[in-house]
């Protein structure tokens, strides 16, 4: 068998009742004065060692949780339904959760696809789906979460760069491509829970940086990378401006422009639309050969 068997166990309640019959059996055998005395004690003895043993045989099962049941190595199935129960008092009985589980995983550092060394964690929402394989085809299911965990975090890490910096050759980084990063992650850490018996229902990059080692550095790296698209886009509408203004001009034959004159309205207009300053303007009295 290499999988759950569902398994119905009889109710606690009726095999109750029994087991204070037995403990009145034995009651009555110990106190009835008309017995045999051989009888008084075998009938005790074996009306009391029933009841003691039956008593082993009671379980309860909370909501969301289970029982996996052994006989002497052997598995027998899983009670899933919720209540009290009664079950072979050699039964091994173990309790496996069913419930929802939150794991926040250690800041690991590793490297990512650049080889920059990168701090990340991650938060896991997991539980478990077949009871067999967690309780059976593991250790500890729950150290091997965390372990699975680690593995596949690294292996996230190394397949993507955390950012691309405007590299059109780079499409995707851990950064600026969480929906795709998430769902990469989720599949793999998917894949290497199954053997355990885990459903991965969601997983996503709780914590994303640099190292500490390097963060400055690329810190201004971003800065810089920042100031020069901002600086690109300036340009670009400041060119389209006065190429605007200078047909705005020639159309309306406002003035007549000769090539050393559009030059040099061309670099007037450029410094101030593309300075980062305020410009200070200059009261030219001659005339514009002046």
């Amino acid at each position: 068998m290499t999988q759950e068997t569902n398994r119905k166990a009889a109710s606690g309640y009726l095999m109750l009742l029994v087991f204070f019959i037995l403990l009145g059996l034995s009651i009555f055998f110990m106190a009835s004065p008309s017995l045999d005395v051989v009888i008084k004690v075998i009938g005790a003895a074996i009306s009391g060692l029933a009841a003691l043993l039956m008593m082993t045989g009671f379980f309860i099962v909370n909501p969301n949780q289970s029982k996996v049941l052994t006989l002497f190595g052997k598995y027998t199935g899983t009670v899933r339904e919720n209540g009290f129960f009664w079950a072979n008092p050699f039964y091994n009985k173990k309790k496996v959760s069913l419930r929802a589980r939150n794991f926040d995983s250690e800041r690991v550092k590793v490297n990512d696809k650049l080889g920059n060394p990168v701090l990340i964690s991650v938060i896991l929402v997991w539980r478990v789906l077949d009871t067999f394989k967690a309780a059976f085809d593991v250790d500890d299911y729950e150290h091997f979460v965390r372990v699975q965990t680690d593995a596949a975090v690294r292996e996230l890490a190394a397949s993507y760069p955390y950012d691309t910096f405007d590299d059109m050759e780079q499409e995707k980084s851990l950064r600026s491509d969480f929906a795709e990063v998430n769902e990469n992650l989720e599949k793999m850490l998917d894949d290497r829970l199954a053997i355990a018996g885990i459903e991965v229902m969601e997983a996503r990059i709780g914590y994303l940086a640099y190292a500490p080692e390097i963060a400055n550095s690329m810190l201004r790296r971003q800065q810089a990378t920042a100031i020069v698209a901002a600086r690109y886009k300036i340009v670009e509408g400041a060119v389209g401006m006065v190429e605007h203004a200078l047909e705005q001009l020639s159309k309306k034959d406002i003035i007549e422009l000769d090539e050393e004159k559009k030059a040099a309205m061309v670099s007037n207009l450029m410094v101030v639309l593309c300075g980062d300053r305020d410009a200070t303007p200059v009261v030219n009295t001659g005339t514009l050969h002046q």
